[in-house]
């Protein structure tokens, strides 16, 4: 059954896929110390809860995009918010570490298939230049909206305890939305044929999953486990299976069938230095968060629900400089990013000098996150553009997915890296002391992470090629 409905209206049913997937990444940053209490964590588990999720959505980017295809955009999209909203009832109900991240892992690949289906169906329904800018507007306001609301309930909602611990709700929050969006959808959205030659890439799908757990799960676990053999061997393993994933995608690339990865890309030089930028910039964007909350909730005594305000203001920042950098960069190009890399640089080291000790002065903390989100807000929205401007149009989708893959794997990476950094120089009885200690080495190298942004988009062409790419959007 198919109604006839507003295609504005639904936009707003589409891009509930990408404020429940958006949402579940910052929702659960705020909330981590009460989720590591609930399910009595281990560090390691915590870590876990961001990457996994992180990594199924990595994973299975590409194939979510090809599923649309084989089964139809419409059965797909359904099928991915049912398997949303189970895996999200898993996580609240969850009683161990184990249950949780694995259900988070299968939250995440659900996530992958839904924001394929949405992108798609903005590309169908605003065939026309200028309403698909503004409905890729909207659907990028409704990203921005919701890493803030979800900083937001991430703050209140574990501090509710009643029938159920306040950390449950993070989860189940999702269960009214998903049961009021799928009806929706099934009445709603237009029928499209699927179209059959569009296969999977099954191996490639298995192999850069493998590949991908067996480099950042002992990456996390390694540290706490004092680096067992097991773990040194899945390192090397998840070598071997890259090398060997991308042999794979090279021959079936010769022999004519479709890859997971078009390994042509990395033909481009522009296109290696804007993988660089990618890895070494979302490094940085979780590892961030998972610091500062266990700094200020755990190390430092404030409640999740003032840490959750103050990353309001963080996002905020980031939602206005987008809306301003997007002006600015088809006029000044590059330069809006390297300042605002130069911003994150700032107010990072302006973090080490405000977080020194157990007395920290509020009134400094709101506008100086603020800052920092205005700083980021002047990168991230322009990093696709910028890092893509030189690929033919032919490869633009293969390219795009690629970004998007290698840009959650980055912060998964960054989760593990950085937050075993920081975890390495607590102790094992830490206390305020060893909280700020271990705070500032994991900052720095934050710093020196996002140095090497700079360089990175140094080396990018001039600005008009990009003035004039971004121009003709």
């Amino acid at each position: 059954m198919n109604v006839q409905i507003s295609k504005w209206l639904l936009l707003a049913i589409i891009s509930s896929s990408v404020f429940l997937s958006v949402m579940d990444i910052f929702i659960v940053n705020v909330a981590i110390p009460h989720i590591k209490t609930g399910i009595r964590g281990t560090d390691g588990d915590i870590q876990l809860v961001i990457a996994l999720y992180l990594l199924g959505y990595a994973a299975f980017l590409v194939t979510g995009g090809r599923a649309g295809d084989y089964w139809g955009k419409k059965k797909v999209f359904i099928a991915a918010m049912l398997l949303f909203v189970a895996t999200s009832a898993v996580c609240g109900f969850a009683q161990t570490p184990w249950e949780l991240n694995i259900a988070r892992f299968f939250q995440g690949v659900s996530a992958a298939w839904m924001i394929p289906q949405g992108i798609t169906y903005i590309q169908e329904l605003f065939p026309g230049g200028r309403e698909r800018v503004r409905a890729l507007g909207i659907y990028g306001s409704v990203a921005g909206s919701a890493s803030v609301i979800g900083q937001f309930l991430g703050g209140i909602l574990p501090e509710m305890d009643g029938m159920l611990d306040g950390w449950r709700l993070i989860f189940l929050i999702n269960l009214p939305i998903g049961l009021l969006v799928m009806p929706l959808a099934l009445f709603f959205l237009p029928p499209d044929r699927r179209r059959q030659n569009a296969g999977f890439d099954q191996s490639g799908v298995f192999l850069l999953t493998g590949a991908l757990v067996c480099l950042i799960y002992p990456l996390i676990r390694g540290r706490e486990l004092n680096w067992p053999l097991w773990c040194i061997g899945m390192l090397v393993a998840g070598v071997v299976l890259l090398v060997v994933f991308i042999s794979d995608q090279k021959q079936k690339r010769l022999k004519g069938h479709l890859p997971l990865l078009d390994v042509r890309l990395f033909g481009f030089r522009d296109f290696n230095i804007g993988m660089a930028i990618v890895l070494f910039y979302f490094m940085v964007q979780d590892s961030y968060f998972l610091i500062n909350v266990l700094l200020l909730e755990t190390g430092l005594g404030f409640s999740s629900a003032e840490t959750g305000m103050l990353f309001v203001f963080q996002g905020v920042g980031y939602v206005i400089a987008s809306l301003v950098s997007l002006r600015l960069v088809p006029l000044f190009g590059k330069k809006v990013l390297q300042a605002g890399v130069l911003i994150m640089v700032v107010t990072l080291a302006l973090h080490i000098v405000v977080l020194n000790g157990p007395e920290v002065n509020r009134q400094l903390l709101y506008p100086m996150l603020f800052a920092y989100g205005t700083g980021c807000g002047s990168v991230l929205p322009s990093l696709l553009a910028v890092g893509l401007k030189n690929i033919p149009i032919e490869l633009a989708s293969a390219a795009s997915g690629t970004f998007s893959t290698f840009q959650q794997t980055a912060i998964a990476l960054g989760i593990g890296v950085i937050g075993g950094i920081f975890f390495s120089g607590l102790g094992t009885l830490p206390d305020v002391a060893a909280y700020i200690s271990a705070y500032r080495i994991a900052t720095v190298t934050n710093i020196i992470l996002l140095g090497l942004v700079g360089f990175f988009l140094w080396l990018l062409p001039g600005d008009e090629a990009v003035c004039s790419e971004m121009a003709s959007h």
